[in-house]
């Protein structure tokens, strides 16, 4: 059944730089149509919430979001603080995106333990049910501007992972493959691992489906130049799409034209109506946010 949400469009900020130049990169967001700004959260990135409250303060109508959180990175408690503070800060605009984790030499650089992705999922959910409670009591301060908290998106690929973000999320975010524990190769996923995984999730959902926005992060926007350079950039493609690229669920290849009606198509096979790109491809990616507006 397709999803009848209007499309929303994001771009995933994770190149730092000086204060002019994140202002810059913010108000650039806004001005190409993007609905929301999302900031990585790696070690050598810029920190998330500073850096939410600065956009914050130099767009008018953008939604910020952390994309996605490495949650184990925190203490739950003291993590709901910042999170209630920068709602506050940001009058309301914010969304928490969560994730798992997965780049282990991060945690080694860190010095926190790297656990097993099962311990890591269940981090994930003591946060989730922390987070919870703590702004479902009236007396908890500081309040978050949104009564209950910020929108929760929950991003991952996982069976256990998934299984926590149809039970609490407001937003679920496939990320249209999975990376290695280096975090320096990533396997895409196929067509139809992908309408695997939401056939899984919309079955976990239930009468919540509908309630329910999905996301996927698009890895690449390739122009028709490109094209015949796709299997060197991803090797191997998944089978379902080794001659048909432009149907990866994460991928996008051809004229803006072309991409907005891949999304067209990816709305209504998968119920993809939220989209995220790569800092990289913001640039690329706004004539195809103008061709579907």
């Amino acid at each position: 059944m397709p999803s009848q949400r209007p499309f929303r469009f994001g771009v995933n900020m994770f190149v730092p730089g000086s204060r002019r130049e994140w202002i810059a990169k913010c108000r650039r967001a806004e001005e190409l149509g993007f609905d929301v700004v999302g900031v990585a959260d790696h070690l050598e990135f810029s920190a998330p919430f500073p850096a939410m409250v600065l956009a914050a303060e130099t767009t008018e109508r953008v939604r910020l979001s952390t994309f996605v959180l490495n949650t184990p990175f925190y203490n739950p408690v003291l993590l709901a603080r910042d999170v209630a503070s920068t709602d506050q800060f940001v009058d309301g605009r914010m969304e928490l995106g969560l994730g798992a984790g997965y780049v282990k030499a991060e945690f080694d650089t860190a010095g926190i333990p790297f656990p097993s992705g099962g311990k890591r999922v269940d981090q994930l959910e003591r946060t989730v049910t922390t987070l919870r409670r703590l702004f479902a009591d009236p007396g908890y301060q500081p309040r978050p501007a949104q009564p209950s908290g910020p929108p929760l998106l929950i991003g991952g690929w996982g069976d256990r992972l998934l299984r926590l973000a149809a039970a609490h999320a407001d937003i679920i975010a496939f990320t249209g493959g999975w990376a290695n524990t280096a975090g320096d190769v990533l396997h895409l996923a196929g067509i139809a691992q992908t309408e695997e995984r939401v056939a899984y999730v919309r079955g976990l959902l239930g009468d919540r489906a509908d309630a329910v926005e999905l996301n996927i992060l698009i890895q690449q926007v390739i122009p028709p130049a490109e094209r015949a350079a796709i299997p060197d950039r991803f090797e191997p493609l998944p089978p379902d799409a080794a001659h048909s690229p432009e149907e990866l669920p994460s991928v996008l290849v051809g004229t803006p034209t072309e991409m907005a009606q891949q999304l067209k198509e990816r709305r209504e096979r998968y119920g993809f109506t939220y989209f995220t790109v790569m800092e990289y491809n913001m640039e690329s990616f706004a004539p195809v946010i103008a061709a579907l507006r």
